[in-house]
This record gives structure tokens, C-alpha cells and sequence, in this order.
């Protein structure tokens, strides 16, 4: 279990935005975060009221950037900044959330890892039901275009 505080300096998501709370376990391929953010009235993706299942995917480009920085820190490295540049084969299996009690876990599998380029598929979990799933493809920032 890694508490937010040993990775949240690791991603761009700052405050509020950061939506996850807590690393679950992690390895080279995968990670499972949990969150309780999509019942505060803060969070920054509430849009008229409500909280919509489709920020669902937020939550697991998060949990793919924490994974990637993780990742990158156990080689002894920095994570680049990447992208989110396409959503595939997403499918919602709820409509909103901010009326669920307890915790979402999100899980994450790198699908591929390329030079600049990761592939990944998600799921997110309410109380051992499905709110989503679906890919997501993500470009890294070049080294040259990092400074």
C-alpha cells in the first residue's frame, strides 16, 4: 500500500484534481488505486450538481500516469509527461457517481510500452461491480520537448 503522499509529487495532477487516494499494490504491468473523491463536493469534475460516469476515464489516466511514474522512479528514473490521445472501446456501465457510497478501484494494465507510446486497458470497480472499461493510448512527451 502506498499512501498519496509517497507518489502524488510524482504527477502534474495537483490539490483537488488529484483524484486518487492510495496505491493499492502496483507492479511492471499493472496498478490498483482507490478513491473516495467522486463523493466530495469539491471534486472538479462535478458539472451542474453531478458527478458523470464518463470522468470514470479521468480517474484511470490518473492511475495510468501514476503507474508510469512509478515505474519509471523503480528504474531510477523520471516519468516523461505524457498525453491522452484516444479512448477506445469504452463502455459505462453507470451514470453518475457522485451518489455512490465507499471507494472506486481503479485498475490499470500497460498493454504495450513503446519509446514513445503506451497502450493501456482500465477498469473501474464499485463495491465488485463494474462502473467502466476500455483502452486508452497515450503519447509521451519527447525528451527534446521536455525542457
Amino acid at each position: 500500500m502506498l499512501p498519496k503522499a509517497d507518489w502524488a509529487h510524482l504527477i502534474p495532477h495537483k490539490g483537488a484534481m488529484c483524484l486518487l487516494d492510495e496505491v493499492v499494490e502496483w507492479d511492471a504491468m499493472r496498478l490498483h488505486a482507490r478513491s473516495a473523491s467522486h463523493q466530495r463536493l469539491d471534486n472538479p469534475l462535478r458539472a451542474d450538481g453531478m458527478l458523470h460516469a464518463v470522468n470514470l476515464c479521468e480517474y484511470a489516466a490518473q492511475a495510468m500516469a501514476v503507474h508510469g511514474a512509478l515505474r519509471e522512479r523503480g528504474q531510477g528514473g523520471t516519468a516523461r509527461p505524457g498525453f491522452l490521445v484516444a479512448l477506445r472501446d469504452v463502455e459505462l456501465h453507470a451514470n453518475r457517481l457522485d451518489g455512490l457510497e465507499g471507494r472506486l478501484q481503479v485498475h490499470v494494465e500497460c498493454l504495450i510500452a513503446v519509446a514513445d507510446s503506451l497502450q493501456y486497458a482500465f477498469r473501474v470497480e464499485h463495491r465488485g461491480g463494474v462502473l467502466v472499461t476500455g483502452r486508452a493510448a497515450v503519447m509521451l512527451r519527447s525528451i527534446s520537448m521536455a525542457d
